[in-house]
């Protein structure tokens, strides 16, 4: 067993019998590297853990006082060591853990010896997450949701009556930190395959238990161009996205993704990390599973028996910012989120079958900001999850093209963020207008035309706003530019 950062430590150091426990041991044992230790001391891990501090120039962290749990950071970013008392024997203490495969030990001090009386290491070979007692979810409801965890970042099966169980305490979910169901969600989500983690949690009763509006979704049919009902088609899509970032997804598209979009550049885009420790890919599939979720409440069925679902985009932002506050999501992330629900239909919307004009572009980024490059991603997704099996793949591909033309478009400052030619005072002091919302309006009027390149320099803006002035100023207004010696203003006196 490859105990790398173990072997770094003196010989001794502990001075009592101490043992490796936990995700270090599974992860050394799947050949993963891992840089945090579990380890278990039979004797006061808090003062052990001031000892070994400071025996390795490390620094002391008291994580849980009550329950006697310590960090020693390790000096030179070597990693950190969890110390906590033995509860018991080893063979005790490693029976109240979660699953068998997190229920291995290795000694560290004397001859290293394996302890696996749960046969974890047969379970990690046949890629099995399976629970050690039938109590283990009762003690620890956030178990529950440990266990789709782990198996959908190790690509690992769930035992059979480990699932059964599950299923039976689902409900015991309900009674978990939102701070930590919220961390294992997202965990959930960065995993390649979310999407089939996600029916996983339906089939288990816990995806209802964390987000009981999902439940509304179900069975909601939609117009006949749609593959699913709401529910199934918002887990679909969740699943194309995946495929579209190279990250999982449906099988067998091979023909869908030779005619999509990608490059180092978004790799990096949808790569970034919030402060939260997530990336952006993981809160776009959040996106992707709420951003249909307004669609039972706004369901209505017109005059001539069309179906329609008005208003469930903004519907829809407000109510998947409501999941996330009560999940405990930071603003920034639930900004991010709604604004991409609030505006996941613009993209097909920017043009009347053919290229959107630079107008259009512009204005679209200029709403959804940094969110604008997720957006057109959950838009591709959307339409691979409309059609389904269904997919008229000459329709996908124009799709493709124009959001494509759209991110070739976005490249260009002068389209998405047009230089700076006039401002507010300009206005004020050149034109004689007082502060106020037109103002606005007129600069805003000003950087559609530059993205549209109808204006190029200075001197073009402020004739621009002459022109736009002049016919919508009062006349009061407009001799009061006469008096700041603009010309056009006498053509109306």
């Amino acid at each position: 067993m490859d105990m790398r950062i173990l072997e770094a430590l003196p010989s001794g150091v502990f001075g009592v019998e101490a043992y490796v426990v936990g995700g270090y041991v599974r992860d050394t044992l799947l050949a993963r590297q891992r840089s945090d230790i579990d380890i278990v001391v039979e004797a006061d891990a808090q003062a052990v853990a001031r000892e070994v501090a400071s025996s390795l120039g490390g620094r002391y962290v008291p994580l849980d006082e009550e329950n006697g749990i310590a960090r020693v950071v390790l000096p030179s970013k070597q990693g950190y060591l969890d110390l906590s008392t033995m509860r018991g024997s080893i063979e005790d203490d490693l029976a109240k853990r979660d699953f068998t495969i997190n229920a291995i030990a290795v000694s560290i001090e004397g001859e290293p010896r394996v302890i696996d009386p749960f046969g974890g290491r047969h379970d990690l070979k046949d890629g099995v997450v399976r629970v050690i007692a039938e109590g283990a979810f009762r003690d620890d409801p956030g178990r529950l949701l440990r266990a789709v965890r782990i198996a959908a970042e190790y690509d690992f099966a769930i035992e059979p009556e480990t699932e059964v169980l599950i299923a039976r305490h689902s409900h015991l979910v309900k009674g978990v930190a939102a701070e930590r169901v919220h961390e294992e969600l997202c965990r959930i989500l960065e995993a390649p395959k979310a999407h089939r983690s996600l029916h996983q949690l339906d089939r288990l009763g816990l995806l209802e238990a964390i987000i009981p509006e999902v439940a509304l979704m179900k069975g909601v049919e939609q117009p006949k161009e749609h593959f699913w009902d709401v529910f199934e088609h918002s887990i679909q899509t969740v699943g194309a996205l995946e495929m579209l970032l190279r990250v999982g997804g449906i099988p067998g598209a091979e023909e869908i993704l030779t005619s999509s979009i990608w490059s180092s550049e978004l790799c990096q885009h949808f790569d970034q990390e919030f402060t939260s420790g997530h990336a952006r890919r993981a809160l776009l599939k959040l996106a992707a599973l709420l951003h249909d979720i307004a669609k039972p409440g706004t369901k209505s069925i017109d005059e001539n028996g069309r179906m329609r679902f008005l208003g469930h985009a903004s519907e829809g932002a407000r109510m998947a910012g409501e999941i996330m506050e009560r999940l405990r999501f930071s603003s920034k992330e639930v900004k991010m989120v709604q604004r991409i629900i609030e505006h996941h239909l613009r993209p097909t919307q920017m043009s009347n079958g053919g290229l959107p004009s630079s107008r259009a572009i512009y204005r679209y980024f200029r709403d959804t900001g940094d969110e604008g490059i997720d957006t057109i991603f959950l838009s591709l997704a959307d339409h691979l999850a409309t059609r389904g099996p269904a997919l008229d793949i000459n329709e996908w591909q124009k799709h493709v093209q124009m959001m494509e033309y759209v991110l070739e478009e976005h490249s260009k400052e002068s389209v998405v963020r047009p230089p700076k030619l006039v401002d507010g005072h300009d206005l004020i002091n050149i034109f004689g207008m007082s502060p106020g919302p037109q103002i606005g309006v007129l600069l805003e009027e000003v950087r559609q035309a530059q993205a549209a390149g109808e204006i190029k320099t200075r001197e073009e803006a402020l004739s621009f706003v002459e022109k736009r002035a002049l016919s919508s100023l009062s006349r009061r207004t407009a001799l009061r530019m006469v008096g700041v010696g603009t010309l056009a203003a006498l053509a109306i006196t």
